[in-house]
């Protein structure tokens, strides 16, 4: 069964971990329609003056350590996007699984809390698409020490906290997210563009799921609906399995750039998914993965694009 979508229209949203890349689009998509709240440490002026111009009022506290009372008691929503990978143990496991319980102990009352999560949380396992199910493991060690485990342990809480205090919970396993404002494909494009080489895992090709924004702030209220007291967890990705190799070659193929490979057994490995509990429930996603990464070039180096 695909769930219907909840209705955004005038309900008020907390967003964290605005200043990503992943939630910027969110914002300003929702910021059309809803009271969206955004929370985050707002180090730099700049960014929170941005946030502020997409629509949104923004809240300034560290999910780790701060009085999150500055949170309005009647949100209705709360879609978590934060993420601290500082390569700190101690702060970035407190700030990502701590962080997750007291934001949820703040907005019990909400109608539904969606924990961003990420595929990272599975443990290595060649070219078989993960299930729901699959073995969880250390699979971010070599680039980003505290990430995976953080994410491990982040899930965890959020189980805990919506078990404990009935809060209508949903963590989606993130893979590849990418879109007119970046993303791991774009990463690759600027070391294309630099001739720096690009590191893949040995056991190629090094697939993955990458899903676009548009896809995604589609998806979102329909994660939302999927929200329970027991927690439904799924992956969340792109309908279309996709590899490295794959998108660089289609990069090499707008621009003219030539991707260089270079196996390192250190490399982030092949982390595809099995998208049947996705479909079940939200769906297929639209953007073919082609016209999405075509369109992201577009925004955000036209002037790489051949014939432009």
């Amino acid at each position: 069964m695909v769930y219907a979508p909840v209705s955004l229209d005038g309900r008020k949203i907390l967003i964290t971990g605005p200043t990503g890349q992943v939630a910027m689009p969110v914002i300003e998509a929702y910021a059309e329609i809803a009271d969206v709240y955004a929370i985050a440490r707002f180090r730099k002026a700049e960014q929170r003056k941005a946030i502020e111009g997409l629509g949104a009022h923004t809240l300034q506290a560290d999910l780790a350590s701060d009085d999150l009372r500055v949170i309005p008691e009647d949100i209705d929503y709360v879609i978590n996007f934060a993420v601290a990978k500082t390569g700190d143990f101690d702060y970035d496991l407190k700030a990502n699984a701590e962080g997750v319980g007291r934001l949820m102990m703040q907005c019990r009352q909400a109608k539904a809390f969606l924990h961003c999560s990420s595929t990272a949380v599975y443990q290595y396992e060649g070219h078989s698409p993960r299930t729901e199910k699959s073995p969880l493991g250390d699979n971010h060690r070599m680039m980003f020490p505290t990430y995976s485990i953080s994410k491990i342990a982040a899930e965890t809480v959020v189980r805990f906290v919506a078990h404990q205090f009935k809060i209508p919970s949903t963590i989606a396993r993130l893979n590849v997210p990418y879109g007119d404002n970046g993303g791991w494909p774009f990463w690759h494009l600027m070391m294309m563009k630099e001739g720096i080489a690009i590191d893949v895992h040995p056991e190629q090709p090094n697939y993955y799921n990458p899903i676009h924004a548009r896809d995604y702030i589609e998806k979102i209220p329909r994660l939302l609906a999927a929200a329970c007291e027991e927690v439904t967890t799924l992956n969340f990705g792109g309908s279309q399995q996709v590899s490295i190799e794959q998108w660089c070659e289609y990069l090499g193929e707008l621009t003219g750039l030539t991707p260089h490979f270079k196996a390192n057994s250190s490399a982030f490995g092949s982390l595809c998914i099995d998208t049947a509990i996705m479909h079940e429930a939200l769906g297929e996603t639209q953007v073919d993965w082609r016209e999405g990464i075509k369109n992201m070039v577009q925004s955000m180096a036209p002037e790489l694009l051949q014939g432009e």
